[in-house]
């Protein structure tokens, strides 16, 4: 989320309108978020069973050209994390394993055709990328990750993700760094070690405390996070417009070298 180690407050809401309870946190992109803190690695655990093949095998007893990905830069292993049924997909591409620079691309299926129907120039961990990824390690996790739910410190720009608005959870509060003011405007919640369906400030950690969390697309500041990935905020509301839950979209991000296997 963001790129320095800040520790704000979060305010937690109760179901029915009852008193909201502070609970100090660092809610950076792989810093301490209310105990626990944000990123860890190993892609999502839903695999797509296997890449488009080819239809036409050849003569018999020859082997078979090997599957391809249809997205530019994304080779066939981590094609073949993709689930099914995604017909969009925000691929980060990292300059380097050890750069904070990347270029954030949307993808949408139409027909049998990926299409690109967005780019923006992007940022990622501070120390660049990680196939394992731990808390703190300020480098953002390469894989695959679905993408269900948004928030952000605004109002719905007319997400349709499902979109948590909370001015005091969002809250950036950095002293003397105006910044990072309007990190968490938008947010959509990268899907690595948090609990679907729940606000992105929800700090449970499925894998543990260790592997990191609160890893989010949020808007970019201007140079390296702690994990998370960051777009301009014109990205950022067009992401929140076209992501659509009955298509299924995931992130698939990492440096070039590892997306291209």
């Amino acid at each position: 989320m963001r790129t320095s180690s800040v520790t704000r407050s979060i305010l937690r809401p109760t179901r029915r309108g009852g008193a909201r309870h502070a609970i100090s946190a660092a809610l950076v992109c792989g810093v301490l978020l209310a105990g626990t803190t944000a990123c860890g690695d190993t892609s999502e655990r839903t695999s797509r069973g296997g890449a488009p093949g080819n239809n036409n095998p050849g003569a018999a007893g020859s082997p078979s050209p090997a599957p391809r990905s249809p997205l530019p830069g994304v080779g066939e292993r981590m094609w073949n994390r993709v689930p099914a049924g995604t017909r969009q997909a925000v691929v980060v591409y990292g300059e380097q394993r050890d750069s904070p620079e990347s270029v954030v691309v949307l993808y949408e299926k139409a027909g049998t055709t990926w299409v690109q129907t967005g780019s923006w120039p992007a940022h990622n961990g501070r120390l660049g990328w990680t196939t394992d990824h731990y808390m703190d390690d300020e480098r953002s996790p390469v894989g695959v990750f679905t993408l269900t739910d948004a928030g952000g410190a605004l109002r719905n720009p007319g997400s349709r993700l499902p979109y948590w608005y909370d001015d005091h959870a969002f809250a950036s509060v950095v002293a003397d760094d105006e910044a990072h003011d309007h990190d968490f405007d938008y947010v959509i919640a990268i899907n690595y070690n948090r609990l679907k369906g729940a606000p992105p400030y929800d700090w449970n950690r499925p894998e543990g405390v260790e592997r990191g969390g609160g890893i989010w697309l949020h808007v970019d500041h201007g140079d390296g996070t702690s994990a998370c990935v960051t777009v301009p905020e014109a990205g950022m509301t067009t992401l929140l417009r076209t992501l659509d839950p009955a298509r299924h979209p995931v992130v698939v991000m990492g440096d070039r070298n590892h997306l291209d296997t």
